[in-house]
């Protein structure tokens, strides 16, 4: 499949992967929005936004992002594709 119909995999809750990707086991997922009170950022999220509770606790939104898990079994947060990603044919679900 092409990227296009890879991203609306994503988007109806779906892995997928390139079948030219090297590492064994990689894949990107979408990870949803949602909206939580800055107290419950955390690592540098919370040293860059900060906890400000003098005005109670304020939303912050996290926007929609695509994820990858990597071959090594780490986790890129907000990966982007690459031009070769976005014009390949060879996209698929993974199960």
């Amino acid at each position: 499949m092409n990227f296009g119909e890879a991203l609306n995999e994503l988007k109806n809750g779906q892995k997928v992967a390139r079948a030219g990707w090297n590492g064994k086991g990689m894949f990107i997922y979408l990870v949803k929005g949602t909206t939580v009170p800055s107290s419950r950022l955390r690592g540098e999220a919370l040293d860059h936004v900060g906890y400000q509770g003098e005005d109670g606790d304020p939303l912050v939104t996290i926007k929609s992002h695509i994820d990858m898990k990597a071959a090594d079994g780490s986790i890129t947060v907000g990966w982007a594709p690459s031009q070769p990603d976005m014009l390949a044919e060879d996209w698929k679900t993974v199960v």
